[in-house]
C-alpha cells in the first residue's frame, strides 16, 4: 500500500487552491475547475468541490467543518516560513515555537478552517 494524498473538500477550490500555492510554493494541476492537485516531495495535497463527493450523500464530507486533522509541513526554517506567509495570515494559533519535543513549530488556519502546521525537527 503506497500513501497517496490527503483530499480537502471545500466550497470554494479557487481560494483554497491560492492558498496553499502560496504555502507550498507549488503550482497546482487544475484538470478540472472543481480540483486541483499539490504534487510536494512528501505527498499530494488535493483540493476538490463538494461536487466531487456529492454521490455519497448524506455521508459526503462537509466543507469548511474539519475539527480533527492538521496538515503538517516539513520546512528547512519555521520563522522564515512564517514571515514569508505572515502577512496573508487570517488566522495565527501558534506563533513559532519550540515544542517540549524540540521540533519548531507554526500553525494557523487555512481560509476553511483547517489546522495547518509548519515544522522543523531538531537538530541532530
Amino acid at each position: 500500500m503506497q500513501f497517496a494524498s490527503i483530499r480537502i473538500i471545500t466550497s470554494d477550490v479557487d481560494r483554497l487552491a491560492e492558498f496553499y500555492e502560496r504555502v507550498t510554493g507549488v503550482a497546482p494541476l487544475r484538470p478540472a475547475p472543481i480540483f486541483a492537485q499539490f504534487d510536494t516531495d512528501g505527498g499530494t495535497i488535493a483540493i476538490a468541490s463538494s461536487q466531487t463527493v456529492a454521490m455519497l450523500g448524506e455521508a459526503a464530507p462537509q466543507p469548511a467543518s474539519n475539527a480533527s486533522v492538521i496538515v503538517e509541513f516539513l520546512v528547512d526554517d519555521v520563522d522564515t516560513e512564517f514571515e514569508r506567509l505572515r502577512s496573508g495570515l487570517t488566522d495565527v494559533v501558534l506563533e513559532p515555537t519550540t515544542m517540549p519535543w524540540g521540533n519548531r513549530s507554526v500553525m494557523f488556519r487555512d481560509p476553511d478552517g483547517n489546522l495547518v502546521n509548519l515544522f522543523t525537527r531538531p537538530a541532530a
